[in-house]
């Protein structure tokens, strides 16, 4: 494994740029690994609706950036007391979704340091009942990488203030409010840390050696130039990070053990004459590929079937199964 050095870069756009790049052009022979802090930015999940994940007055008046992540799962508000790693590697085949491959070695240095982690979940490392690191991942051509969050000493009044989080995710934790379901490494810590000394430890402890030897990948100007080329057309684009927030007559979402899923339809004359599928899910495929197939439909049970019957619904959704999606388009009760 070799690490990516962000040069200290705050700017989340140019840190989502280089964890793509890295993952789309650095030659896989080796896995890599890359932290990065961002000023105070919400950052959304692929397949989620902007407006529907931010309060927008917060974060016009905190001027928080807001960028898109290639990952599925759910939108999280960063800032610089917040470390974020990533790891990128081939796809094995048997990665994807094993949360706890990428999890475990950030766990046992956490309890070498007293702090009482756990994986929980779907991709959540918590401390008794409060979320400490939420991961996500993504897979194309080959290559994916799994990355989250730890939180240190982020402002959890920001946390709770940045992000409109739907009610059927409290629920389904039963919990009150995202305030009391978050809170930071450093109040677990048996000795005080800054957040470079935390970073510092995890490298030396990835790595079992010392700073100076830690094996690094080192991008070229030529790499730099591409990634701020990429920061600036994709994760700067609106487009990207609020392009999908289409109008809709017909809406259902539902909280599956595989994540959160909001379907959006136009039926018209019977017809779906689009659909747009929102939710904190991980899918290997591009949800708009089913959205694609599914367009120009009859709204029936038996042509929704037929479209269905003929694809692989976990590449998109794990495990979830045809019979569960199309109640949930037809607005029927879920089977278990």
């Amino acid at each position: 494994m070799l690490f990516i050095d962000n040069k200290d870069i705050t700017d989340p756009a140019v840190n989502l740029a280089l964890e793509e790049y890295s993952l789309r052009n650095l030659p896989m022979d080796d896995s890599y690994l890359l932290f990065y802090m961002n000023e105070p930015s919400i950052i959304i999940g692929k397949n989620q609706n902007t407006i529907e994940e931010i309060n927008t007055d917060y974060v016009e008046q905190q001027h928080l950036h807001i960028v898109r992540r290639l990952s599925g799962g759910g939108a999280v508000y960063h800032d610089l007391g917040n470390l974020n790693f990533s790891f990128l590697m081939k796809d094995d085949g048997n990665s994807f979704h094993n949360f706890a491959k990428f999890t475990q070695p950030v766990i046992e240095i956490l309890h070498r340091l007293g702090v009482e982690a756990v994986l929980t979940g779907r991709n959540d490392i918590q401390v008794g009942e409060q979320k400490i690191s939420g991961n996500a991942q993504y897979i194309s051509k080959g290559r994916m990488f799994s990355h989250g969050t730890l939180l240190f000493n982020s402002a959890m009044e920001n946390v709770a203030s940045a992000l409109k989080v739907k009610p059927i995710k409290i629920e389904s934790k039963g919990i009150k409010s995202v305030r009391s379901r978050v809170a930071n490494i450093s109040d677990f810590l048996s000795e005080p840390l800054t957040i470079k000394q935390f970073r510092d430890i995890l490298l030396q402890q990835l790595f079992d050696c010392s700073l100076a030897d830690v094996p690094q990948y080192h991008l070229t100007e030529d790499d730099w130039a591409a990634v701020h080329k990429l920061a600036d057309e994709r994760y700067r684009s609106w487009d990207w990070n609020y392009g999908r927030s289409p109008k809709s007559n017909i809406q259902n979402i539902f909280k599956f053990p595989s994540g959160i899923i909001d379907v959006r339809l136009n039926v018209i004359q019977g017809k779906i004459a689009s659909i747009h599928i929102f939710g904190d899910f991980f899918g290997t495929h591009d949800v708009a590929e089913l959205e694609q197939q599914l367009t120009g439909i009859q709204y029936e049970q038996q042509a929704i079937f037929n479209v269905l019957n003929n694809i692989d619904i976990h590449h998109y959704f794990g495990n979830l199964t045809i019979e569960q999606f199309m109640a949930l388009l037809l607005l029927q009760e879920i089977p278990q």
